[in-house]
């Protein structure tokens, strides 16, 4: 790397905390590489109480533009200068773009990733009936884009005590203002027979918890009997990569069985797009970086 810095280089960076175990530096240096752009790419730690610092002095050095992790994505939105329309829904960007002007818009890729990794996949999701299994970040953003994406109808599950659960109910309430075409509803995940219901009637099952995720790899939040051949099943855990609910969706022989690690890749390929305005050679990141 140190033969492509010079005095031109423009600086990319992530912030959040903690950030040492990103692969982030790595996949967006190597595509940086390979598509000629004279940029570096950083990841810097920033606790939650630094954000503000952090985006004021990123904006003094004139960066080209930065990812955000947790536990700053949520608090980056109340310094940008604009936020596009997923993200205002959303309430959080983990990609903030830097224009001419220097003005800095925030942006969330997540759920433009899901939704991606499903069309990698010949899925789409117009028209299409949700149910999203959880209410934190990952699912919010997954349930703003799927209906900014003409999504018929979205019903998440989650459970009742907490506080993932009321962020479901304003949620769905954004929803039904911004996007009244996608009919939106929250129901307690203890409520087994209106989860049964819901699966039956819907095209596309959505884990967006860290059930499957280690130590919960062993576990599942939906009875295998509920799989179909024309169920459409998607994990966003992609640690292990076919999690308990995937390996069962495919022995039920579902029409599609989708793990995470698809959305992690086309997540940073979005970020990408709108950093530099090209295409990040996905499938050569997919198998140096997620294989």
């Amino acid at each position: 790397m140190e033969s492509r810095i010079s005095g031109h280089t423009k600086l990319y960076c992530l912030i959040g905390s903690p950030v040492g175990h990103s692969g982030s530096p790595a996949m967006y240096n190597y595509s940086f590489e390979r598509t000629g752009i004279d940029a570096a790419y950083l990841a810097f730690n920033i606790p939650l109480e630094e954000t503000e610092k952090a985006v004021q002095a990123l904006k003094t050095l004139g960066v080209g533009g930065f990812n955000v992790t947790m536990p700053d994505k949520t608090a980056v939105a109340s310094y940008l200068d604009a936020l596009s329309p997923a993200a205002k829904l959303i309430g959080a960007c983990n990609t903030v773009t830097v224009g001419e002007d220097g003005k800095l818009t925030g942006h969330n890729t997540d759920g433009m990733g899901f939704v991606r990794n499903l069309h990698e996949h010949g899925i789409e999701v117009k028209g299409k009936r949700l149910v999203v299994l959880g209410a934190g970040g990952a699912a919010t953003a997954i349930c703003v884009q799927a209906a900014l994406d003409g999504a018929a109808e979205i019903a998440i599950f989650n459970r009742g005590q907490g506080d993932f659960f009321p962020n479901g109910q304003r949620t769905v309430e954004k929803l039904r203002q911004a996007v009244p075409a996608c009919r939106a509803s929250i129901t307690p995940l203890e409520d087994k027979d209106a989860l049964a219901r819901a699966v039956a009637d819907c095209d596309i099952l959505v884990n967006a918890t860290r059930v499957g995720m280690k130590p919960l790899d062993g576990e599942t939040l939906i009875d295998p009997a509920l799989f179909r051949p024309e169920l459409v099943v998607a994990d966003t855990v992609y640690n292990p990569r076919e999690t308990r609910m995937i390996q069962e969706a495919k022995a039920a022989g579902c029409r599609a069985a989708i793990g995470g690690i698809g959305m992690l890749l086309w997540q940073g390929v979005a970020a990408f797009k709108l950093f530099t305005g090209k295409d990040m050679p996905a499938q050569e990141v997919l198998e140096k970086f997620f294989s």
